[in-house]
């Protein structure tokens, strides 16, 4: 199924640890130097995004039209179809540019809401296509800034591993009424159609949160699967990365976890399809941090490489 996707998007030119200290990152009560101002391109393009994402900002609930409408044009721009993707998505004021990673010459495909600077901006989120790889996966950023610095993780492993989809929700998780823009429990928004697209072109996903010291107060990650189990090999190889490199997993698949993803419904649309999908909670060590960050980065691109390599 994904070796169509891999000629179209080529022609665009996308728990168990030990309790023991011993081994582990440094404790909680230590806190190194904060992430630093955000790097050049793709970083940087999404840090300015989500600058200003506030409970207070808003949130419009897109109708199944709007919804199905970028779904569409995210999929004609990973079939090559890159003019009838720009037509689709701007009957729904989506426009299409290309991003440059300034340190790589890596080019992004980036989707966005033309109404993003308007006065009342729709909080329906932006996508990044990588053009110059095959696209295999996904890493999905649904509660930005509320989650802090997940969208700079999304951002950093975008850029570190070939073959992404990045989907970012355009507003804070409080925006809105109720909660209705906490994209992860909810499928009437532009962030889950566009998630639904990818895994029903079989395009494994990681999703990344971000929990409080006290979620997980024995942990620094908590890894899950969701409510499947597509995805326990790759969970595996993540949390023994992180393990080797001093961190505390709690492995959802294998005991008890706070913060499991169960009810997640972009993981619940994924096992529903047999597609590999990772919920994953970082705790903010390693979201503070900008060494630490790089370390799971790092973690999370060995992930991608096993489905890089799987069709």
């Amino acid at each position: 199924m994904l070796t169509a996707v891999t000629a179209c998007v080529l022609s665009l030119a996308q728990c168990s640890g030990s309790s023991s200290d011993q081994g582990r990152a440094p404790s909680r009560e230590h806190r190194g130097p904060s992430a630093t101002a955000p790097r050049p391109g793709l970083e940087r393009e999404i840090t300015a995004y989500t600058a200003d994402f506030g409970e207070d900002t808003g949130y419009r609930r897109p109708s199944r039209t709007d919804r199905s409408t970028v779904a569409a044009g995210v999929g004609l721009l990973l079939d090559g179809r890159r003019a009838e993707a720009e037509h689709r998505l701007a009957d729904v004021d989506f426009a299409v540019r290309t991003v440059t990673e300034e340190a790589t010459g890596r080019r992004y495909a980036e989707i966005a809401d033309r109404a993003e600077s308007g006065a009342a901006p729709r909080g329906w989120g932006r996508v990044y296509v990588d053009l110059d790889s095959p696209a295999r996966w996904s890493v999905q950023v649904p509660h930005p800034v509320a989650d802090q610095h997940t969208e700079r993780l999304g951002a950093q492993l975008l850029s570190r591993a070939p073959g992404g989809v990045l989907i970012i929700a355009g507003a804070h998780r409080k925006a809105g009424r109720g909660d209705e823009a906490d994209v992860a429990h909810r499928r009437d928004s532009v962030f889950h159609a566009v998630c639904d697209e990818l895994v029903r072109r079989g395009l494994p996903g990681v999703q990344l949160h971000g929990m409080a010291d006290d979620s997980a107060p024995d942990h620094d990650v908590v890894a899950s699967t969701g409510r499947g189990r597509e995805a326990v090999t790759e969970g595996r190889a993540l949390a023994d990365d992180l393990r080797k490199r001093g961190y505390d997993v709690c492995r959802a698949w294998a005991r008890s976890c706070p913060l499991a993803g169960r009810t997640n419904v972009q993981g619940r649309s994924a096992t529903a399809r047999d597609v590999p999908f990772l919920h994953v909670e970082f705790g903010p060590m390693l979201r503070e941090d900008r060494d630490r960050a790089q370390e799971a980065v790092e973690a999370l691109a060995d992930v991608t490489r096993t489905w890089r390599r799987g069709v």
